[in-house]
């Protein structure tokens, strides 16, 4: 069969797509075509991978700290919740699409490790496009909608700073954010429980074990790419850590569910307060 699309390209038209739920789909389309085989995983000419995907009009982005927080024990709170767990799997989205985009053609990554790589990343794209639409769905059933709240665009800026490297991009994206995803989801989940709101408990509960593999997968590429490299991860993982993420790891930890994900406490530990 010829394939007349390079998975680079259709990656890119996922992060040229504005509107919210049409980027999920298009991101959930994509990863379809590359199941079926429709995609070729080398491009005939060098792809110009945008700095920032395209956005909607709303939500509005501030500066993280202006961002209000609400309790739980209201339905509104819980929209607020939501909202920002739809914002963080819509930048996701984003996140996995640039990553096949972006370094998918990187030296490290040559014949079947190259094929793996953009399996695994488009996977994680699909998981996190169907996690968005979970929520706006959620949103939808309480009155709410993404981007009727502000939001912060803390996400991209950590994109944007390791826009050039794909170790400093596997260390910081998967290894960083979304690892902070498994420390702080367990408490969440069991705030909307004591709430009565089972039904986003359990949205919330699916997002963090499929999350669990998001990180696997940023590990093991990035153990990749440091062998290919012939340095240590540990080491590397630490330095980028310090040099390119502000404000560095925070506690508390989930340290039984980094450990499914491939991360022993001597990975991060050093990096804590």
């Amino acid at each position: 069969m010829t394939v007349s699309l390079s998975v680079a390209s259709a990656a890119i038209s996922v992060l040229e797509t504005a509107g919210p739920s049409t980027k999920a789909l298009r991101a959930r389309e994509v990863a379809a075509l590359w199941r079926q085989g429709e995609l070729a995983a080398e491009t005939a000419e060098p792809v110009r991978v945008p700095e920032r995907p395209a956005r909607p009009e709303r939500p509005r982005l501030v500066p993280p700290g202006a961002v209000p927080r609400r309790r739980l024990n209201s339905e509104a709170g819980r929209a607020a919740l939501l909202h920002a767990l739809a914002h963080i799997e819509f930048n996701a989205i984003d996140l996995a699409f640039d990553m096949v985009a972006r370094f998918s053609g990187s030296p490290e990554l040559d014949g079947e490790a190259r094929h793996a790589f953009i399996n695994d990343w488009i996977g994680v794209g699909d998981d996190e496009a169907r996690h968005f639409l979970m929520v706006e769905d959620r949103l939808a059933e309480l009155g709410s909608a993404y981007g009727n709240l502000d939001a912060h665009d803390g996400l991209w800026s950590a994109a944007i700073s390791t826009a050039d490297d794909i170790a400093a991009r596997l260390a910081i994206a998967p290894l960083v954010l979304e690892a902070r995803g498994l420390d702080v989801t367990p408490g969440m989940i069991e705030r909307l429980k004591g709430a009565g709101d089972e039904t986003s408990a359990a949205i919330l509960t699916t997002i963090y074990n499929e999350e669990i593999g998001h990180v696997a997968a940023g590990r093991r590429w990035l153990d990749h790419v440091c062998a290919k490299r012939g340095v240590d991860t540990r080491e590397t993982f630490h330095r980028l850590v310090r040099e390119r993420f502000r404000g560095g790891l925070k506690l508390p930890v989930n340290a039984i569910a980094r450990a499914e994900a491939g991360l022993e406490p001597d990975f991060y530990e050093p990096l804590l307060p």
